[in-house]
């Protein structure tokens, strides 16, 4: 059930009012938002530096700005909007009416960014710290705090509360009791490049359809400055075999699109494509990020729900501490709020993404053709292009009507 070799009573002890695992975007703004209200906060992450490594295609869009700000030091590209290159040669063009769709950023400056804006507001933050872990409360109904392993040496650290900010596996969160698998079939695995001396679109990020290049999936191409870009694939989980992983289909793809770029960095991991199913609050413990399955399925994008789920993350558990109550029926203030703020719109792409994968070629190509030409948008948000897209589409939005009635 541990990391810990020796997890045992006896190890040196101490104690915060949060502990959070895991120094991503969701797990920093998580402590920057309780710091930020008094609390004393612990961050740890288990790797030496944050940011790395970097498991991520780095788009975020411009609606992001609603709830941080982002240094420019952070930004790689100003991004125009999207260009998506479907079958038989269709391509729709969408871009914002102001001409600022969003960002590519540099998440290795980011992240680390974001850690230390939340240590400038108190939280105490730590690297090599890797949670191995939990406790619970002798009646074993409550996580009290986590069993850390830093540099060799084993703590336990108290909490009132404990945040799983780690990941897609979390396994802070399957200690706890919560059920953190996934069906491969809800789990795109992906790989990028981040390549040079190659000729993208400088003002959009482009995605390419078609399950010759990306079986339930997509290949990207997000710029990051003067002829560089990440360059990547997902694919379904469950269509991962021998010779057909994410790195062969990457490697075809830019033996087609660029053969004669170099490859300065390679990039591997999992995005959770599950929409948000399960509880993430239990008595003492609280999931964000990909943890919490903060991720929109349609896209694949999480970076702004991590910063929102984080920031109510961090105001729920202030006013808990405060209140000496951080029990589940507490800690749901939590799951009410992110589901009002993102939680339909993450509903929603799972509903894209299922109908878009359930179609036979003939007519995934017709929803293609539909989608061809150009589209602006005042307001440059996924929910935004859902909409346009199903407004096109009458039969997809009777479609999943009738799977929502139905379920």
């Amino acid at each position: 059930m541990s990391g810990c070799k020796h997890m045992n009573d006896g190890a040196p002890e101490e104690e915060h009012e949060v502990v959070v695992v895991g120094a991503g975007p969701a797990g920093s703004m998580t402590a920057l938002s309780a710091a930020d209200r008094g609390l004393d906060v612990l961050l740890i992450d288990r790797n030496p530096e944050i940011g790395v490594p970097v498991r991520c295609a780095e788009g975020v869009s411009q609606e992001i700005e609603k709830y941080i700000k982002i240094d420019s030091r952070c930004i790689c590209s100003r991004i125009k909007g999207f260009i998506t290159n479907g079958p038989e040669g269709t391509r729709l063009i969408v871009s914002a009416s102001d001409d600022l769709a969003g960002y590519v950023l540099d998440r290795r400056v980011f992240d680390k960014a974001l850690a230390h804006e939340a240590a400038r507001a108190g939280a105490e933050v730590r690297v090599k710290s890797r949670a191995c872990g939990i406790l619970k409360s002798d009646g074993g109904g409550r996580v009290r705090g986590v069993y850390v392993n830093a540099g060799g040496e084993e703590l336990r650290i108290l909490a009132d509360v404990v945040v799983a900010a780690d990941g897609v596996e979390s396994r802070v969160a399957r200690w706890a009791g919560i059920d953190t698998r996934l069906r491969l079939e809800d789990i795109a695995t992906c790989a990028q490049y981040l390549m040079c001396d190659i000729d993208v679109e400088r003002d959009y990020c482009e995605q390419y359809f078609g399950w010759e290049i990306a079986p339930a999936g997509y290949a990207w191409v997000f710029p990051k400055g003067e002829h560089c870009a990440n360059v990547g694939i997902g694919i379904g989980g469950n269509l991962s075999t021998d010779n057909h992983r994410a790195i062969d289909f990457l490697n075809a793809f830019v033996r087609d699109k660029f053969p004669d770029g170099k490859i300065i960095a390679e990039m591997f991991g999992a995005v959770p494509l599950s929409g948000p199913v399960y509880r993430t609050v239990t008595s003492g413990l609280l999931l964000v990020g990909d943890a919490a399955r903060h991720v929109n399925p349609f896209s694949g994008g999480g970076i702004q729900e991590a910063i929102q789920g984080g920031q109510i993350a961090g105001e729920v558990i202030a006013r808990a501490v405060r209140e000496k109550d951080c029990t589940a029926r507490r800690l749901r203030e939590y799951e009410r709020r992110w589901w009002k703020e993102f939680g339909r719109t993450l509903y929603a792409g799972l509903k894209v993404k299922n109908y878009m994968l359930g179609l036979p070629q003939p007519e995934f190509n017709r929803l293609f053709r539909s989608l061809n030409g150009e589209l602006k948008l005042s307001e440059y948000t996924e929910r935004a292009l859902m909409k346009e897209i199903a407004k096109k589409n009458p039969k997809m939005m009777l479609s999943m009507l009738i799977r929502t009635l139905k379920g």
